[in-house]
């Protein structure tokens, strides 16, 4: 960990006038702002491509958003349009993903999923599905009539299915942990309770202005934060997920037509309180608004877990409040009362009072009720201009399994600089 007041001890340089006089100002070569899944791979990368890397993370430790709160599948690349990002890097980071966690003994599963049509309406949208993955370059999915899937899955109940071999789970805390310790050994810092709460962009470069978590803590709304600290880094990646796009809209310099409107969607998961799981491969249903349904995942250590539903947020957060990630994750017990009739459709013997609540993530997303599911926004100078800024914007599902695969797109294309 580096500690802020390490950051201090740099050499100064005249401040802006909105700038408390005297605030030490530090040159550095790599700055992340994140310490999740995506920002610790991208750390990882610029390291062993030989830049010296900063990591800069609100939180008192790594992966305490979306990376932790989610359902650790590693995706195949079955729902995304072809040639979009989410399709591209899904597909290759499944491969870097599995390849690293043998390398190195992460936990991880090949389960297998199979996504079922329980009505006749929906046996068609699996064909659908099944034509967008092959143009994915997944090949090795296979369909299945009912009856087949139902012998594989005496629990299930469904008219048709699609088999996924290459679909798994994975211990996303060790993931995060190895990818931590990899850029560390690559001479990678990382600076926790340390929170990005401004910045500026100009012909000088970029600035960013930084102070410690708990300065944040107690602040009015509306009255100014000042930094404790200036960074001026060569390449910022801004991979701070949730509040991604809150960091940039306070870049000043940044043309706010390149920074699109946040929407955050909250999913809840529920447990199933019986002890032996009624499935051995994960069982999804078919995609809805806003997610892709409300699916069984079992874990490594074998619980079952319902979700996530999809719950839209219409409070709006204060800045400083996303950056200290103060997003309402507690679960209504009585959400679960739409789980039953959801998860019934293929798997009836559901008992009632099953589902224990478990947990619930935040989903960083570009679009909104109703609206079409977005890609990933990875953008650099190519499209805002602005010579060493990286925005990694929408960074959801399927992060996790693409996150090795987002950081090597990111240094293939932006590390000159």
């Amino acid at each position: 960990m580096l500690p802020l007041r390490r950051l201090s001890a740099a050499c100064r340089r005249r401040g802006l006038a909105q700038l408390a006089a005297g605030t030490p100002r530090e040159a550095a070569d790599a700055v992340v702002v994140g310490a999740g899944a995506v920002g610790l791979a991208v750390a990882r990368a610029l390291a062993m491509a030989g830049r010296e890397v900063v990591v800069v993370e609100a939180a008192s430790s790594f992966g305490t958003g979306t990376s932790s709160r989610n359902s650790e599948v590693i995706h195949a690349g079955i729902y995304y349009p072809p040639r979009s990002l989410k399709a591209s890097l899904c597909v290759r980071g499944r491969e870097m993903l599995y390849k690293y966690c043998a390398e190195r003994a992460i936990p991880h599963k090949r389960l297998g999923k199979l996504i079922v049509a329980t009505g006749v309406a929906e046996t068609a949208k699996l064909d659908m599905l099944l034509r967008t993955a092959k143009d994915n370059g997944v090949d090795d999915l296979q369909m299945m009539e009912g009856s087949q899937a139902m012998e594989m899955e005496p629990e299930l109940r469904c008219l048709k299915a699609l088999l996924s071999p290459s679909t798994g789970i994975v211990d996303s805390h060790s993931f995060m942990l190895s990818l931590l310790a990899d850029a560390e050994n690559l001479g990678a810092t990382i600076s926790y309770n340390t929170a990005v709460i401004s910045g500026h962009v100009g012909d000088e470069g970029i600035e960013l202005h930084i102070s410690e978590s708990k300065e944040l803590e107690n602040h009015s709304i509306g009255s100014p934060v000042l930094p404790q600290i200036v960074l001026l880094p060569k390449l910022l990646i801004n991979a701070a997920g949730l509040s991604a796009i809150p960091l940039a809209k306070r870049l000043n310099g940044l043309h706010q037509a390149f920074v699109p409107p946040a929407y955050y969607a909250r999913g809840c998961y529920f447990t199933l309180s019986q002890t032996k799981s009624p499935f051995s491969h994960l069982i999804y249903p078919l995609p809805e608004d806003g997610g892709i349904g409300v699916h069984v995942t079992l874990d490594l250590n074998g619980l079952v877990k319902f979700g996530p539903d999809v719950e839209w947020l219409d409070d709006k957060m204060d800045d400083m409040s996303c950056f200290l990630n103060r997003f309402d994750y507690s679960v209504n017990p009585t959400r679960c009362s739409g789980f039953y009739s959801v998860i019934r459709k293929y798997f009836p013997n559901l008992k009632d009072g099953s589902l224990e609540p478990g947990y619930s993530g935040i989903r960083p997303k570009l679009s909104g009720p109703g609206q079409r599911p977005s890609d990933f926004v990875i953008q650099g100078e190519d499209v805002h201009g602005i010579p060493g800024l990286v925005n990694v914007f929408g960074i959801e599902s399927p992060g996790l399994t693409s996150s090795l695969a987002i950081a090597e797109h990111i240094v293939s294309r932006y590390n000159s600089t």
